[in-house]
């Protein structure tokens, strides 16, 4: 079958199109019919060499694909570590989900990674249950144009939350807005930390979903209130977070850790997750921003607008 190869450690310059052999379902596993792919950061980190627990190179890149069931011929969504880039997968079936009939094949494959990721980064913050009769939370969504930041105004604006976002462009932060945003930053205009300090009076936020790493966790911690919580779900700059311990012990502020890549594995999470995010589609307040989709023989493409930091939403290769 044909399949996306990460041939090497590097750029995408060393994705190649290949012929691999067809994978064996394994006892309980699914065998999917793959039609399109997303694509994520963690692909681009998973070819440089920067994603933990990936394999040696050569190996069949992607975490999350739409298709069909091969023995029920039944639309499916699922995730799986790496080799969603193929004609087929071999797939667990508690990570399989049902594609809803209105949806395209490009915008199931835009949920899985961005949707429970989001999702579990407000479980986390502790803000899906209901706070009525409280203020609104505030949150603070970096890369908010992107996949998950997209996902997370989508979900934001379901649980009645305050956001403000971060994007280096005005026009993708105009098209957020009208998903939901309430507060746009363009951080290559003002500094994203004395942005939120004006906006919100000097209090802060209560969350700030952090994908950044570097300087930026510290930052996301100053930006936060007393008690406020920073959720740390990726590296996106390539370097280790750093911490501001002061600024933690002064607010009682705190760092969780989120990687779907651990938490998809855990049934409980996970199930309890669906509930919610398939009650949320079967309402029409949930559908998957797809702002570009490629052809496989294009995906070099696709890695390279994602590092420019190009992408509006997400971005979806066609099998």
């Amino acid at each position: 079958m044909k399949a996306l190869v990460i041939s090497r450690l590097g750029g995408p310059e060393v994705l190649e199109i290949r012929q691999v052999p067809e994978p064996s379902a394994e006892a309980g596993q699914v065998l999917v019919k793959v039609e399109a792919a997303g694509l994520n950061f963690a692909d681009i980190m998973t070819a440089q060499g920067g994603y933990p627990s990936t394999p040696n190179p050569p190996l069949v890149a992607g975490r999350e694909f739409s298709g069909v069931a091969e023995t029920s011929g039944k639309r499916v969504m699922g995730y799986i570590q790496w080799g969603a880039f193929a004609e087929q997968v071999a797939a667990r079936p508690e990570l399989l989900w049902p594609v809803p009939d209105e949806w395209t094949a490009e915008e199931a494959s835009a949920f899985p990674v961005n949707y429970f990721t989001a999702y579990l980064a407000y479980w986390k913050a502790g803000l899906v249950d209901s706070r009525s009769g409280e203020k609104p939370a505030r949150v603070l969504i970096h890369a908010v144009a992107g996949g998950v930041g997209t996902a997370a105004v989508e979900i934001g604006k379901i649980l009645g939350v305050e956001m403000y976002g971060t994007s280096s462009s005005d026009e993708k932060l105009a098209r957020v807005q009208e998903l939901g945003l309430q507060h746009a930053i363009n951080y290559k205009k003002s500094d994203y930390e004395a942005a939120i300090k004006d906006l919100t009076s000097g209090e802060g936020v209560d969350v700030v979903f952090e994908m950044l790493g570097g300087e930026h966790t510290a930052k996301s911690l100053r930006c936060v209130r007393d008690f406020g919580r920073v959720i740390l779900y990726g590296t996106a700059t390539g370097k280790q977070p750093q911490f501001d311990t002061r600024a933690m012990y002064e607010k009682g502020s705190s760092v969780h850790g989120l990687w779907l890549s651990r938490l998809a594995f855990n049934k409980k999470v996970m199930d309890a997750a669906w509930l919610h995010l398939s009650a949320w589609i079967d309402e029409g307040k949930v559908r998957p921003i797809v702002g570009h989709t490629f052809p496989l023989a294009k995906v070099g493409e696709a890695f390279r607008l994602m590092l420019e930091r190009k992408n509006f939403g997400k971005i979806v290769i066609d099998i």
